[in-house]
């Protein structure tokens, strides 16, 4: 690949990056892992954009999918506290 391939290449996924805005979630018990796990393969605005429909089995419906279909590495200890803080911030009684 030439150099200015890739120069024009980093600028304009530098200009998509500058355009988002960071998102937010809201505060609660696993909302660290949440941002750490889930981000590392989408926008963390999926989860807002989602919410409020999805009940707890869907919560831990789409999680369980995310590891088994998808190959999320997120450890086995860390599902059920992501499932927790998604049913309970973002989630449908």
């Amino acid at each position: 690949m030439k150099l200015r391939h890739v120069i024009f290449l980093s600028l304009a996924a530098s200009a998509v990056q500058a355009g988002e805005s960071q998102i937010v979630l809201k505060p609660g018990p696993g909302v660290d892992l949440v941002a750490a796990h889930c981000s590392t393969c989408h926008s963390l605005d999926y989860i807002q954009m989602n919410a409020p429909f999805p009940d707890r089995k869907l919560w831990e419906a789409e999680v369980n999918k995310m590891v088994n279909a998808f190959g999320a590495p997120i450890p086995k200890e860390d599902i059920s506290v992501i499932v927790n803080y998604l049913s309970l911030t973002y989630g449908t009684p």
